[in-house]
């Protein structure tokens, strides 16, 4: 995304949750590719009761198209769905004025920027390019970057010879394991959308020999099987699929392979863990950031 493109028409959808759920929605949109939002953002509404979550789109969405996204998560968090308010803004250039207020993210190994940062690298970190945009993925949100904390952790250990980055959707965590790693990284979506975006950032951030993109459901496609079975697999989805894929994900996972999970808020963690324990996977360690939890597992 060029932040300096000119301006052009945005559309801004609305919704009010219960605090607790507020950033959970957030990630649903961000992460959704039909439609594409260019930013999202969450506000308190009523202090400690509810917050907004607002959207960004340069295309207009329908109340159907955001209503189809937010269900899945309404239903599993037992509420009843958010009223969706759509509204054409102002012709200013709104992806250009989120980035404003987008800092770049420092790991341990890497710095996560937009192009509108890429002078600031630190010599002793790996730049890692994902703009704005695709705001689900840019390291900003706290599975992401819990992600690519325990990536670093993994790799640091002993670099892993296969890896698959199942959900991948900007491709952030798929890039991130092939700088480390230097050898080739599956990264897998259901959306082809996201298949797409992944190869654009692998080759913006000059890694694209090393990834290959499968658009597939699940693990349940010939291309993945052939590839696997993996020594490092990410998921970073939402808790109910995670469970739900439990024995595929531990299908492909080699012998003492490493299994990173995320996409679960934190009521949700045992219900995950539970589904991953009956496979025969042991628990590492997991990193909690604000409501969200990433579990590090072995096979």
């Amino acid at each position: 995304m060029n932040p300096g493109h000119t301006a052009a028409q945005v559309w801004k959808v609305r919704f009010v949750t219960p605090v607790t759920h507020a950033e959970a929605f957030a990630t649903l949109l961000s992460d959704a590719f039909h439609p594409d939002a260019q930013a999202v953002a969450t506000a308190e509404v009523e202090e400690h009761v509810s917050w907004s979550v607002e959207a960004y789109y340069q295309e207009e969405p329908t109340a159907e198209q955001i209503e189809k996204i937010i269900h899945p998560l309404a239903d599993e968090l037992e509420m009843q769905l958010p009223s969706v308010t759509i509204e054409a803004l102002p012709d200013i250039n709104w992806v250009a004025k989120s980035l404003e207020g987008l800092a770049p993210i420092v790991t341990d190994r890497f710095f996560v920027h937009g192009a509108h940062d890429a002078d600031k690298c630190p010599t002793a970190r790996i730049p890692l390019l994902v703009d704005a945009g695709e705001a689900f993925g840019t390291g900003h949100h706290g599975t992401t970057l819990a992600c690519l904390k325990f990536i670093e952790k993994e790799c640091q250990r002993r670099p892993p010879a296969r890896v698959l980055d199942l959900g991948c959707g900007t491709g952030l965590l798929a890039i991130a394991a092939a700088k480390l790693t230097g050898r080739q990284v599956i990264a897998s979506d259901i959306d082809p959308i996201a298949t797409r975006v992944t190869r654009d950032n692998a080759r913006a951030n000059k890694v694209h020999p090393l990834i290959k993109t499968i658009t597939a459901k699940g693990t349940d496609h010939p291309d993945l099987k052939a590839h696997g079975p993996y020594n490092l697999l990410i998921a970073n989805i939402l808790a109910r699929p995670l469970a739900q894929i439990a024995p595929d994900v531990e299908h492909q996972l080699a012998r003492g392979g490493t299994l990173i999970l995320s996409g679960i808020l934190h009521e949700q963690e045992q219900m995950v863990l539970s589904a991953y324990r009956d496979q025969g996977l042991y628990l590492l360690d997991r990193l909690r950031i604000d409501e969200w939890v990433t579990l590090r597992l072995r096979g």
